[in-house]
């Protein structure tokens, strides 16, 4: 995996586990509720993880961002489709939202050459 990935990933676990061992309801809750979310439905997994990524894009949530490219390219997106989406979500965030493309696409060819 590439280093950028698993900086990503390393930090993500580490503090998802300190936050549920503090054992907070409410935090807890917004967990479950964030995995169910995006769990197949009447919308399957691909669509959702698009969705979410042009939500957080226009939030301009980077660790959003970057967990949404990483399951994404895990479910069989393709950089085009990722870019079609990311085109939507800066055509709708404006051009605020361009550093966060930047580092979206860096993230992505980071996640293409983790399987190479």
């Amino acid at each position: 995996m590439s280093k950028l990935v698993n900086e990503f990933n390393e930090y993500r676990s580490k503090m998802n586990e300190k936050l549920l061992a503090d054992n907070n309801k409410i935090v807890k809750r917004i967990f479950n509720l964030d995995t169910n979310a995006y769990a197949k439905g009447a919308l399957d997994v691909k669509t959702k993880e698009l969705l979410g990524l042009v939500a957080s894009t226009v939030l301009r949530c980077d660790d959003c961002i970057k967990y949404h490219l990483e399951t994404s390219h895990k479910e069989g997106i393709t950089k085009e489709e990722m870019m079609e989406a990311m085109g939507i979500a800066t055509l709708v965030g404006g051009t605020i939202v361009i550093p966060h493309l930047r580092r979206a696409y860096e993230f992505w060819e980071d996640l293409e050459e983790s399987v190479q």
